[in-house]
């Protein structure tokens, strides 16, 4: 009977707790904060993924389109007639990147324009260093900016290459593919200028 009474007393004194908690496990109002946190994460982790992929696919075809559009320039001598530099040449790319490319930083944005032999002697190597001078900070170019659009019915070799930001570097969501966290982008065109009649 003792025994009984202690059981009884303390099961009143641990009623209230024991109430609480039993409404606490049935209670639901906090669920959904609570699976909105787990999936929270992934979800804008996904959708950041997503909208850089486009902008970096779209950065691609916009470098493309400009490098297209000012290599018809050359090609078909209205740079050479016009008396074009290399800071001309960069000016005709950078109009046709709407805004979306630091133009006027040469680390950043690359241009060589150059009179190839012929279409077998075009080649393109590897644009920067990848030795020890492409650290965390910087990657410096070894393409040598120049500007030379030829005559009439010479082969040019049109190459750009532009360091593109990101901004999502997570594993498995990882644009950049140098030290710096940029991305290489480029564009080249390789052509014989059509037969004008005016030199450099």
């Amino acid at each position: 009977a003792h025994m009984h009474k202690r059981r009884s007393w303390l099961g009143k004194l641990l009623a209230p707790a024991l109430r609480r908690a039993r409404q606490f496990g049935r209670d639901e109002r906090g669920v959904t904060v609570i699976e909105f946190a787990f999936l929270a994460l992934p979800f804008f982790t996904i959708v950041a993924a997503t909208l850089e992929t486009s902008l970096v696919f779209l950065g691609g075809q916009v470098l493309d389109s400009a490098v297209d559009d000012a290599s018809r320039l050359v090609r078909t001598g209205q740079a050479q007639t016009a008396g074009y530099t290399d800071t001309d040449f960069r000016k005709a790319i950078c109009d046709g990147l709407y805004g979306m490319f630091t133009c006027s930083d040469t680390s950043k944005l690359s241009i060589d324009v150059s009179v190839v032999s012929g279409f077998d002697a075009a080649t393109m190597g590897y644009p920067l260093d990848t030795g020890t001078k492409c650290t965390a900070t910087k990657c410096d170019w070894t393409l040598a900016e120049g500007y030379s659009a030829g005559v009439g019915s010479d082969v040019v070799l049109v190459q750009v290459y532009y360091k593109w930001p990101t901004v999502v570097n997570l594993p498995g969501f990882n644009f950049q593919t140098l030290p710096d966290g940029t991305r290489l982008l480029g564009a080249s065109r390789v052509f014989r200028n059509e037969p004008f009649a005016c030199s450099d």
